[in-house]
C-alpha cells in the first residue's frame, strides 16, 4: 500500500510570491538600506516575480486546458518559488555579508527546492529512475549556468568581486549540480512514495495517462489455468 500523494494548500504558494515581492519593493524604493545597494533590485523586481509565476502559466497551459478538472500541483509551484523568497530575504537580513557559509548553502539548497519542484512538474512519464536524476540534474546545470551569466551582467562585471569571481562561479556551478542531483534522487523516492509503477498522478505537467496493460482498469476474461 502507498501513501497518498502530500496535499500543499493553494495559499502557500501565494504567500510566497506576495513575501518575495513585498521584500523587493522595499529594497528598491526604501531609502537608505546599504546592503541593499547594488544589487540589481530593480531587475530583480521584475524578472523575479516572472520566473515565480512562469511554472503556474505553463502547467495551466499545457495540462489545465486539456484536463479542465486536474487539481493545480500546489507543492511543485512552491518549490519553485521558495528560493527566491530565500534569496531575498538572505539580503533583506544581510546573511550573504553576515554568514560566511550562507551563500555555498544557498546555493545548494536553493537548487536542491527549485529542481525538485520543476522535477515534479515534468518527470511524470519519464522512465527508468536513472533517467529522471539525469534529467533533473542536468536541468539544474543548465540553470546554474544561466544564473551565473545573469549575475555577473548584472552586476559583478562593474562590481567590486570581479577579482574572485572565477573561483566563486566554480563553486557555485558545483553546488547547484549537486543540490540538483539531490532533488532528481528526491524526486524518484517521491514517485515511489505516491504511487506503485505504471500509475498515473496528478502532480505532473502530464496526468490522465493511460493504465498499464494488465493493470488496473482493464477488463477481459481471465485464461483459466492450463487453457491455451
Amino acid at each position: 500500500m502507498t501513501r497518498p500523494p502530500w496535499r500543499c494548500p493553494p495559499w502557500v504558494p501565494v504567500v510566497l510570491l506576495v513575501a518575495t515581492v513585498g521584500q523587493l519593493a522595499v529594497a528598491q524604493w526604501w531609502p537608505g538600506i546599504d546592503r541593499f545597494a547594488d544589487k540589481a533590485f530593480g531587475a530583480r523586481l521584475v524578472l523575479y516575480p516572472v520566473l515565480m509565476l512562469l511554472a503556474p502559466v505553463l502547467w495551466r497551459v499545457v495540462v489545465g486546458r486539456r484536463h479542465p478538472g486536474a487539481r493545480p500541483p500546489f507543492g511543485a509551484f512552491a518549490l519553485v518559488m521558495a528560493p527566491f523568497l530565500v534569496d531575498v530575504t538572505g539580503n533583506s537580513l544581510d546573511l550573504y555579508d553576515t554568514v560566511v557559509w550562507w551563500d555555498d548553502a544557498n546555493h545548494y539548497v536553493n537548487w536542491l527546492l527549485l529542481l525538485g519542484g520543476i522535477g515534479l512538474l515534468v518527470t511524470d512519464r519519464v522512465e527508468p529512475p536513472w533517467a529522471v536524476v539525469a534529467l533533473v540534474a542536468g536541468l539544474g546545470a543548465v540553470l546554474a549556468i544561466g544564473w551565473e551569466l545573469g549575475e555577473w551582467y548584472t552586476f559583478i562585471r562593474q562590481g567590486t568581486e570581479l577579482g574572485s569571481a572565477y573561483e566563486d562561479t566554480l563553486g557555485d556551478l558545483t553546488l547547484g549540480t549537486l543540490g540538483a542531483t539531490t532533488a532528481g534522487l528526491l524526486v524518484v523516492w517521491s514517485r515511489g512514495r505516491r504511487r506503485p509503477p505504471g500509475t498515473a498522478t496528478d502532480e505532473g505537467l502530464s496526468p490522465g495517462s493511460p493504465p498499464a496493460a494488465g493493470g488496473p482498469g482493464r477488463r477481459g476474461r481471465r485464461r483459466r489455468p492450463g487453457a491455451h
